[in-house]
């Protein structure tokens, strides 16, 4: 297990040298999106329509923020990570574009851990319980799409210094903390009642 501070953009060949149990602190630009965020990503690369932001070497942040207007300006309040399994039937999309980081939390399935073998990405367990602390790395919001979909949903752009820790739990080597709890889970039953 070893320990990185990364910054954004991130480079696919310092993903392929991160593995499960690997510690993250990430300094740069985080994206925000969640369900209603990843729909409309989809509905636009569709239409071949210009993203809001730029995906390449970037990170996803599966979360629904609390943010405060102070002085006209935006100010992170909280943000811990939402469940990610939601956002599961977007695996190949994400991969396609170029991102590098997901964060939430929960893990995703196969397809994710397949476009992150594939793209070379991996996927960040945020602590939770923790969204004060975490929001307290956030040193500015620099935009926000999509607000119409409401607070949680809409796309928050934001700098982050330091922001972890964050644990790798899949990479892009096909290894998945949430598999291998699955199939220890699994054999552990299964003696119990053999």
């Amino acid at each position: 297990m070893s320990t990185y501070n990364m910054t954004v953009p991130i480079k696919e060949e310092d993903v392929r040298k991160l593995k499960t149990g690997d510690i993250v602190f990430l300094s740069g630009r985080v994206n925000t999106s969640r369900d209603m965020g990843h729909m409309k990503i989809q509905s636009m690369l569709s239409n071949n329509e210009t993203l809001p932001f730029e995906p390449d070497g970037g990170v996803i942040f599966h979360a629904g923020p609390v943010v405060v207007k102070d002085d006209g300006q935006w100010k992170m309040s909280v943000i811990g990570p939402t469940t990610s399994i939601r956002m599961e039937p977007y695996a190949e999309m994400v991969g396609s574009m170029g991102v590098r980081m997901i964060i939430g939390k929960g893990g995703m399935a196969d397809g994710s851990l397949k476009a992150y073998n594939q793209y070379g990405q991996v996927y960040l367990q945020a602590p939770p319980g923790c969204a004060v602390i975490l929001g307290s790395y956030v040193k500015k919001i620099e935009n926000v799409q999509w607000f119409e979909l409401g607070m949680p949903e809409a796309l928050w752009e934001f700098e982050v210094e330091n922001f972890g820790p964050l644990i790798v739990t899949m990479d892009s080597h096909m290894g998945s903390r949430y598999k291998d709890l699955k199939e220890k889970s699994y054999s552990l039953i299964n003696s119990w009642y053999s």
